[in-house]
């Protein structure tokens, strides 16, 4: 059965996890990228809209993408779009002059414990409650493996917690996260797109929301990024040195596990669109791509709803 075969299905009987007819494993992959998450929050958007979210069994998400997977799981996926554009929250959550103070570049505890707590509150006991599972992926700072918080995750702090691990940028967030006695820094150090972690837990139909297009790709840091980032990781997280080194050969892989597999859809932001840095903050920008990420998942998905909602740009102010 093809993927959208499988969404359509489900979306019509209107079952849940534990109560599927069939034996299928549908997950969602939310990729990482900091700023370029700004695609993937769009494409989230979509399924929100459509009403798809509960023909999934879980959605894992890489750094970024575990933000966005918050928000998709509690139901604020559109509601908190305007969050990408907002003067306050993106100049204070990337401030490129906190470096010349000696303080993050990307303050996610700003981001997790101000913003998602008292700005605009993310729903965490819903996260919890929701039948789909919340599996945000962070990468081990002593062996560099990929780990799935899913079960590390017991209240609201807890979610809370484990969305700071999976975000924890080397060097640009500051140190590693401590969680469950152990140090996690930023997955998409050792997974960008969590689909090993998925096929190892089973999957057997892949939607997978990307961050870059199809035609980008990212070679090995340079140079002097790799001797800035030697000495913090032989500091703070010896064991993510390797994967950090290796991103290149690691993201290849996913790229050939995902092509190869024989029930996945990919979703990218379309070609043309525009390239996004990780700490990008051009606010027009990043509302652009918000709505091309939406625009982008709602030209594929729509096929699985007898009556789709209306396509728009994104309006929130």
């Amino acid at each position: 059965m093809t993927v959208l075969q499988l969404l359509r299905d489900r979306r019509r009987d209107r079952s849940l996890p534990g109560q599927r007819r069939d034996d299928a494993r549908l997950v969602l992959l939310i990729e990482g990228g900091s700023s370029r998450g700004a695609y993937s929050s769009g494409m989230t958007i979509a399924i929100e809209e459509l009403g798809l979210l509960a023909a999934f069994d879980a959605v894992y998400g890489s750094s970024a993408g575990s933000l966005n997977a918050a928000w998709l799981l509690c139901g604020q996926a559109a509601k908190t779009q305007h969050a990408w554009w907002d003067p306050l929250i993106m100049r204070t959550t990337i401030n490129l002059g906190n470096a010349l103070r000696g303080k993050p570049v990307v303050d996610t505890d700003f981001l997790v414990n101000t913003v998602y707590t008292k700005i605009m509150p993310m729903g965490f006991q819903e996260i919890l409650d929701n039948p789909v599972g919340f599996h945000p992926i962070a990468t081990d700072a002593r062996t560099g493996e990929p780990v799935d918080l899913h079960d590390r995750i017991h209240d609201q702090a807890g979610v809370r917690l484990a969305l700071k691990a999976s975000t924890a940028m080397p060097i640009l967030a500051g140190g590693p996260v401590e969680m469950g006695g152990q140090l996690f820094v930023d997955a998409g150090i050792s997974e960008s797109v969590p689909v090993r972690t998925a096929l190892n837990q089973q999957a057997t139909h892949i939607v997978a929301l990307r961050t870059m297009r199809e035609d980008e790709t990212s070679g090995p840091p340079p140079l002097a990024e790799r001797l800035v980032a030697s000495r913090w990781f032989a500091r703070r997280a010896p064991g993510a040195l390797a994967p950090y080194l290796r991103g290149d050969v690691l993201r290849a892989e996913e790229e050939r596990l995902l092509a190869r597999h024989p029930a996945t859809l990919q979703i990218r932001p379309p070609l043309g669109s525009a390239r996004i840095g990780r700490t990008d903050r051009r606010l027009s920008r990043l509302r652009e791509a918000v709505d091309a990420g939406r625009q982008a998942a709602f030209d594929v998905l729509a096929a699985c709803v007898d009556e789709p909602p209306r396509r728009s740009t994104c309006s929130t102010p």
